[in-house]
């Protein structure tokens, strides 16, 4: 139940933010760099290891870049690649993303 609740309460978090974001793709994309070594250069992951960001709601690439830089969420790669990451910083990335496959 508690899983339940946690995907509940994340996917709404999810729902909300997008209207809330207010990111710039042009400023995302001249910070993406880092994130393309895994990610690839235009959100294609070259590894089935790393997910695809193209594409993506803004609003879910938001929660996921806070959740790794809060340490909410745990991984050993992408904490420290998140920890830097301003709330602008983060905008900026997901509105690039999420305008990436559109």
């Amino acid at each position: 139940m508690k899983q339940v609740l946690t995907l509940v309460a994340t996917a709404a978090l999810c729902i909300n933010s997008a209207s809330l974001v207010a990111g710039d793709a042009a400023a995302g994309k001249s910070k993406a760099a880092t994130c393309g070594a895994c990610h690839g250069a235009n959100g294609i992951s070259p590894n089935d290891l790393w997910p695809n960001l193209a594409g993506q709601k803004t609003g879910y690439l938001v929660a996921q870049l806070k959740a790794f830089r809060d340490g909410k969420r745990a991984d050993p790669m992408m904490a420290p690649m998140a920890a830097a990451l301003s709330d602008a910083d983060i905008d900026d990335l997901a509105a690039f993303y999420s305008s990436l496959g559109q």
